[in-house]
């Protein structure tokens, strides 16, 4: 998610925090019939809704630094890769199961697991009714390198041929830098998880169509603007705060 959206969700949240305040500054006069909102239901909501912006924000961190330390991690698979088909292109074994081995190197191939899209490129896919999944595109690719390497790793094993010198090229060496990477890949997944069920909560109390931050800031406006007429002060204190749906 851009920082962006992220800056949306928090001025949504920083306008209804100054509308609660505008509706405790007009006291009894302020005493709509409909319970949600309430001086003390609204107090209540912007607390609900700063607690899920706030968990988010705790969360960025950890799940961006998981994803920079699986993206260095991974980094050296390709070259690693090239020495391992070379090591075993030097040895007796047979050209088809080379031929194999070959098949799995191509797969290993290419600096980054996936491209990062431009904010122009995500916006012409969108304008074409394309689904865009940054997340969603690098996990399945980090899962294929991963599932490709570990083929690699099998097939190594079962050539008698392969008994490479040089230990960063041992079947030993490469399991143990295959577990190391999975649990790399296996933490990303866990942060991937935990925010998005961070973002589902922190949606529902702002966006939901009947009882979220938005909507709810929606009737409070109305129903200020009934008590008060449309040209009223009171009225112009408030209906330049904008809501916004970031569903994101």
């Amino acid at each position: 998610m851009s920082s962006t959206n992220e800056t949306g969700h928090a001025k949504n949240e920083a306008n209804f925090q100054t509308l609660i305040s505008f509706v405790k500054a007009y006291g009894a006069t302020y005493n709509p019939s409909k319970i949600a909102i309430h001086l003390g239901n609204l107090q209540a909501k912007a607390k609900q809704a700063k607690d899920t912006i706030n968990n988010i924000n705790q969360l960025l961190p950890a799940h961006s630094n998981a994803v920079a330390i699986r993206e260095i991690a991974f980094e050296p698979l390709s070259k690693l890769s090239t020495k391992i088909i070379n090591s075993l292109k030097a040895t007796d074994t047979p050209q088809q199961v080379i031929d194999n081995a070959t098949t799995n190197h191509r797969k290993l191939q290419g600096k980054r697991a996936t491209a990062i899209l431009s904010e122009e490129e995500k916006k012409t896919l969108l304008s074409e009714g394309k689904v865009v999944n940054q997340i969603s595109t690098a996990q399945l690719s980090y899962d294929n390198l991963l599932d490709n390497f570990y083929k690699q790793i099998q097939l190594l094993a079962s050539i008698p041929q392969y008994t490479p010198n040089e230990t960063e090229l041992k079947v030993a060496t490469l399991t143990a830098q295959y577990n190391d990477l999975k649990a790399k890949n296996d933490s990303v997944v866990n942060q991937n998880t935990g925010l998005s069920n961070a973002r589902i909560a922190r949606n529902e109390v702002l966006y939901n169509k009947e009882t979220g931050l938005v909507a709810t800031a929606s009737d409070v406006k109305l129903y200020i603007k009934s008590v008060f007429g449309p040209t009223s002060s009171q009225y112009k204190q408030i209906s330049g705060l904008t809501f916004t749906h970031v569903r994101v």
